[in-house]
């Protein structure tokens, strides 16, 4: 059978992988039913309905015509290292890292870095902008986690607070 849309097939099958993934995953726990649902309900429904979604996807690439076979392009490295090593160095920053000594640097400072390198990803970096984009993502963070939410989140490096 010939792929008319590498896009939509490999998505597809993307979709079909995760969905199987959390379905198998969500029967370590316990299951239950609709009017008594346990903790691995939500999963598991959430995973067959993701595999089945995968399944129409792949099989619309096989059948669909589409111009030029929509193909999948080059991979895009810079903002998938960029993206990947945000998240890294936010949680690193936020928890800190014992085996190495680095303390935790606390919320403000770990979504300061998030949003600096993260930034690097796209193809214009304009400081300024993303500074004002960094100080709304922190004031936004501290109000819903840390006033609203009540969690107890580190906000500011233990050699800044004491």
């Amino acid at each position: 059978m010939l792929i008319k849309s590498q896009k939509d097939f490999f998505s597809g099958l993307m979709f079909m992988g995760v969905g199987v993934a959390f379905a198998w995953g969500a029967t370590t726990y316990t299951v239950g039913s609709g009017a008594r649902m346990g903790p691995g309900y939500f999963p598991l429904v959430l995973g067959v309905v993701m595999a089945i979604l995968g399944a129409i996807i792949t099989f619309k690439a096989l059948v669909t015509e589409t111009e030029g076979g929509d193909k999948i392009g080059k991979w895009a490295w810079r903002p998938l290292f960029f993206i990947l090593g945000a998240n890294l160095a936010f949680g690193v920053l936020l928890g800190g890292l014992p085996s190495i000594g680095l303390p935790a640097m606390g919320l403000i400072i770990a979504i300061y870095a998030l949003t600096l390198i993260s930034a690097k990803a796209g193809e214009k970096f304009v400081l300024r902008d993303v500074l004002i984009l960094a100080t709304v993502l922190a004031i936004g963070s501290y109000l819903a986690f840390i006033l609203l939410l009540k969690l107890q989140i580190q906000v500011w490096p233990t050699f800044i607070t004491g």
